[in-house]
């Protein structure tokens, strides 16, 4: 990314320059570089996850200004189109080590893993989880409008707060008591792009810059499978001409991205209309709960089409301990439940199974979360995307 004519980014903050000026009621085609910046090759071989550099990461296309856009806007934003390069039609699913990023099920799976995907038109297939081909529902991984500057310190205060809380969480420090992942990824100025930002502001915004990893406020990471093709978003706007951004395009994914790099990862294209309603934010009561306000999202209606789940529950007691109303440790143990299963009915390694159930349409639901002390959670796989009948017969 940072060897373009006009580089993106990989840090939030509202000094980044916008890369070009658009207007509302237009339609634009954004191409968008795979996330980790093209470390991961299409291999057999797991070594390129293993040694990823997350300190580059996200790759986001942006920032785009959008002509009119002031604070307490709703920038919306339309997901009309979008698919991989031509020349690059495959995607990859990894499971990060413990001591790199982590995942879900970090403890259960500490090494590193990755399957590859052939991307078919609307299928895909992989040589490393055999007897599985689905109908992928991609959509972008990560977009948002840049924060303010009183937004992006109280991220900074809070998460700040969160890692200071235990802070020998270090991940990949030797002396660290705990080598589990952070509790928060702070600003950090190595390997920062910060997109045509002069050099001589580089170091001050660098070190005010939130990390791109996780959701927040104004979306951000937010890996919501169904945010598909006729997608609209309603983005609070918290700065002058919005400042939006976008990238980490997912062919595919479970609900959860439970690997951590659990979708199917591509660089591609994205076609998004755009337009604005200008005071939103207090018309429409986004700011009732947060006084900066949350994006509302409506689903498009493209997705694939199963009609048969075989659903695994979850609840939340772990190890013999019962944890209150935890849909954490329920979610957990439904998908180390559905690994389980997999493992003997298609012969997979728990690895496997695993990446199957962070790239597949996989559908997590909570059942209950009101009958106490125990809350139900169920991970559901779409029978149709096996080649084989793997119920108990």
């Amino acid at each position: 990314m940072a060897e373009q004519a006009v580089p993106g980014h990989n840090r939030w903050h509202p000094d980044i320059p916008p890369v070009v000026a658009i207007d509302p009621g237009g339609s634009y085609r954004i191409e968008c570089k795979e996330w980790t910046d093209e470390q991961i090759t299409n291999s057999d071989s797991a070594d390129d996850i293993t040694s990823v550099n997350l300190d580059k990461c996200h790759m986001l296309s942006g920032p785009f200004a959008v002509n009119g856009a002031q604070p307490g806007d709703i920038l919306v934003v339309d997901i009309l189109d979008m698919g991989p390069f031509p020349e690059h039609e495959w995607g990859y699913t990894g499971i990060f080590a413990k001591d790199n990023g982590g995942g879900f099920l970090c403890d259960h799976f500490p090494d590193s893993a990755k399957a590859v995907w052939d991307l078919e038109g609307i299928y895909c297939t992989s040589r490393h989880l055999p007897g599985v081909r689905f109908a992928g529902l991609s959509h972008p991984g990560l977009l948002g409008c840049a924060p303010s500057h009183d937004l992006l310190a109280e991220w900074n205060r809070r998460e700040t707060a969160l890692v200071e809380a235990n802070p020998d969480r270090i991940t990949g420090d030797p002396a660290s008591v705990s080598q589990d992942p952070p509790l928060a990824l702070l600003p950090l100025e190595k390997d920062a792009l910060l997109g045509t930002l002069p050099p001589d502001h580089h170091a001050r915004v660098a070190g005010e810059a939130a990390r791109t990893v996780p959701p927040r406020d104004h979306g951000g990471n937010v890996d919501i499978k169904n945010l598909s093709k006729g997608t609209r978003i309603y983005f609070p706007v918290y700065v002058e001409d919005a400042l939006f951004s976008i990238g980490d395009l997912h062919f595919s994914q479970g609900d959860g991205e439970i690997t951590f790099c659990g979708a199917i990862e591509m660089p591609g294209y994205i076609d998004l209309g755009f337009d604005l309603i200008k005071g939103g934010v207090a018309k429409y009561g986004l700011d009732a709960a947060n006084p900066h306000g949350n994006p509302v999202f409506v689903p498009g209606p493209v997705e694939p089409r199963y009609n048969r789940y075989l659903m695994f529950e979850g609840i939340c007691v772990e190890d013999g301990r019962n944890y209150y109303m935890d849909a954490t440790v329920a979610y957990r143990r439904a998908c180390l439940n559905a690994i389980e299963y997999l493992k003997c009915a298609l012969g997979y390694t728990g690895e496997q199974a695993y990446l199957l159930l962070g790239a597949a349409p996989i559908e997590g639901r909570i059942g209950g979360i009101v009958d106490i002390p125990n809350c139900a959670v169920t991970v559901g796989i779409p029978l149709e995307i096996l080649d084989r009948d793997i119920l108990p017969g």
